[in-house]
């Protein structure tokens, strides 16, 4: 009878064990194919080359059709949790609003930048590799007028069932891991304070702002 007891209070502890662990992984990614995204980020690549040398459009225009690009390329909302990591949770939810609409805005125009806005860019896709089961690395080469050509590598991952971006690689450092340590640094600073990150994003895209002459 013992013994029976002992295996009913077995099996209760791993009923509920299951579900613990499986929160504590978090939730299951799908599988992405090296084919699909390799064509995802040629597609997007041919897409903002095909704006940027759009001949005869205004430069400002150039700049809101790249966005809007980027926006459906890029998983804004998961780069951006992921970078604010633990300070997520600490932050109040109109902080986590603003931060996630200042994100945004400071992302694109940083991933815009290493586009250019002038005619004659170019874009070629290099080698891709299957990282992980749920995403792939896939390499670019971007070529820029009177630039010399750099590399980009692009995280590709399955989101809601669409390839989308997850980290951009330049010059082997990684575009979230490095915001991750810079916003988290700054925050630290001032006492844990999200509102401070926050203040600090919006002088940032005041100064890009300016010197974009917008």
């Amino acid at each position: 009878m013992r013994l029976d007891r002992m295996h009913r209070r077995s099996l209760l502890a791993s009923a509920l064990a299951t579900p613990f662990a499986i929160a504590l992984a978090g939730p299951a990614r799908a599988e992405i194919d090296i084919n699909r995204a390799a064509s995802f980020i040629e597609s997007t690549g041919q897409q903002l080359v095909g704006v940027i040398n759009a001949a005869g459009q205004p430069v400002a225009q150039r700049r809101q059709r790249v966005a809007a690009v980027l926006r459906q390329a890029v998983d804004v909302e998961g780069v951006g949790r992921f970078i604010l990591g633990r300070w997520w949770r600490t932050a109040s939810p109109a902080e986590q609003q603003e931060y996630m609409k200042l994100f945004e805005e400071t992302l694109i125009r940083n991933l815009s930048a290493r586009f250019g806005e002038y005619e004659g860019v170019r874009f070629s896709l290099g080698r891709s590799q299957q990282r992980t089961e749920d995403d792939v690395l896939v390499n670019t080469i971007i070529e820029r007028p009177n630039s010399a050509a750099f590399s980009l590598d692009w995280r590709v991952g399955d989101v809601g069932g669409q390839p989308k971006v997850v980290d951009v690689i330049a010059e082997g450092t990684s575009l979230r891991l490095t915001q991750r340590s810079e916003y988290s640094a700054v925050i630290s600073r001032n006492g844990g304070r999200v509102a401070a990150l926050l203040d600090a994003m919006r002088g940032q895209i005041a100064a890009l702002a300016a010197r974009e002459g917008r």
